[in-house]
């Protein structure tokens, strides 16, 4: 019985909605594609964490340079770069593999 009452109440919400998929509407975005969005929004996410990998470039080559001879601080602010380093080739890595894989998409499309 519940399951008769859990199907009429899904059909009767498709009757509801079936008027206001006859509307037309306009899209805001300037994508055309549910691909170019995700591309759109996995590029800038890249570009946010590259933001992020200049940050910590700058952090480190402060801390490197204000270290007045002490090794932890030295050490720190080198361990700070390398791993900003390591971080940039992920993300340069990523942007390519992203760019790659959307355009075979888009090869394979048209």
């Amino acid at each position: 019985m519940k399951i008769l009452k859990i199907i009429a109440g899904i059909s009767s919400i498709w009757l509801l909605a079936l008027p206001a998929l006859a509307v037309k509407i306009n899209n805001p975005l300037d994508f055309n594609t549910a691909e170019n969005l995700v591309a759109a929004i996995i590029r800038a996410v890249l570009g946010f964490v590259g933001i992020i990998a200049l940050i910590y470039f700058i952090m480190g080559g402060f801390i490197w340079m204000t270290a007045a001879g002490n090794r932890d601080k030295i050490t720190k602010g080198r361990d700070t770069l390398v791993w900003a380093t390591i971080g940039l080739v992920v993300i340069f890595a990523s942007y390519s593999l992203v760019d790659f894989v959307f355009a075979l998409l888009e090869n394979s499309q048209s």
